[in-house]
């Protein structure tokens, strides 16, 4: 991926949220100190880094898709009212890998996991 300067913006600005923003959370954090970078230009970029394995995209049924700049092996949960996609850490995949392929000889070679329910703060309201 050649170098450029709106490449570099737009992957450190994934890099600085602290939530999970979607492309045009992106552009809008963007586009005041940058007013020449295009909407396009940041999807593309974006969609390239989760390609090259720099960032992670999380598909959303009916959803912006969101961007997380953790790559390390993590899964997610999304509410169903607010839209809050937060990271949560599941160890138990290894045991149930293993009998899968005990029982299946089928051999996980990788895997996704999205949570769907209510956050904290929407159970309490």
């Amino acid at each position: 991926m050649k170098y450029s300067k709106q490449k570099e913006i737009i992957l450190k600005a994934v890099m600085e949220q602290k939530c999970h923003p979607t492309a045009n959370d992106i552009y809008t954090y963007l586009r005041n100190e940058n007013p020449n970078i295009s909407l396009g230009t940041v999807y593309r970029n974006l969609n390239r880094f989760a390609e090259k394995g720099m960032i992670y995209k999380i598909c959303i049924a009916n959803a912006s898709d969101r961007f997380d700049s953790t790559i390390s092996e993590h899964y997610h949960m999304i509410c169903d009212k607010c839209g809050n996609v937060e990271d949560i850490e599941f160890s138990g995949f290894d045991k149930l890998e293993k009998e899968i392929l005990e029982k299946n000889g089928f051999e996980v070679q990788s895997r996704s996991l999205v949570l769907y329910g209510l956050c904290k703060n929407c159970r309490d309201i």
